[in-house]
């Protein structure tokens, strides 16, 4: 498979929401104070309110369920979602993502409609950084 790289984005977290013990595992909603990406074709800010919808399951795994919204350098607005896996690593989590976005098809940034991205990335608990790769 070949990947070229999107961009590289870190989000800041609010502090998470707990709902222990519920029967699939720990739910917790961490919502989005803002961030930033930055790559070669597209740079810009992550904007506050998004959030991430996690479940972490008995075996120590994170699922993860998220949505965001980036702005570009250009007003641009992207809708990004993904989901995939957090899973302890050190002090902080390793995760694996699957990226998908929404763009109006007047955007310059259009093209990303069509991309099917993958990614990876750290947490800790003040927030996250990903790099996202487009998969040709």
């Amino acid at each position: 498979m070949e990947t070229e790289l999107l961009f590289e984005m870190s989000i800041e977290l609010e502090p998470p929401i707990m709902l222990a013990g519920t029967p699939l595992g720990d739910r917790v909603i961490i919502y989005v104070k803002g961030g930033k990406f930055k790559g070669p074709r597209l740079s810009g800010e992550v904007l506050p309110g998004g959030a991430d919808w996690l479940l972490t399951r008995s075996d120590g795994v994170t699922v993860l369920d998220v949505r965001i919204v980036l702005k570009t350098g250009d007003g641009d607005l992207i809708y990004m979602t993904y989901s995939g896996v957090a899973r302890p690593e050190g002090a902080g989590l390793a995760i694996r993502n699957a990226p998908m976005f929404s763009v109006s098809k007047s955007s310059k940034c259009a093209w990303l409609n069509a991309v099917q991205a993958v990614g990876e990335g750290e947490g800790s608990p003040a927030g996250v950084t990903y790099r996202i790769y487009e998969v040709k």
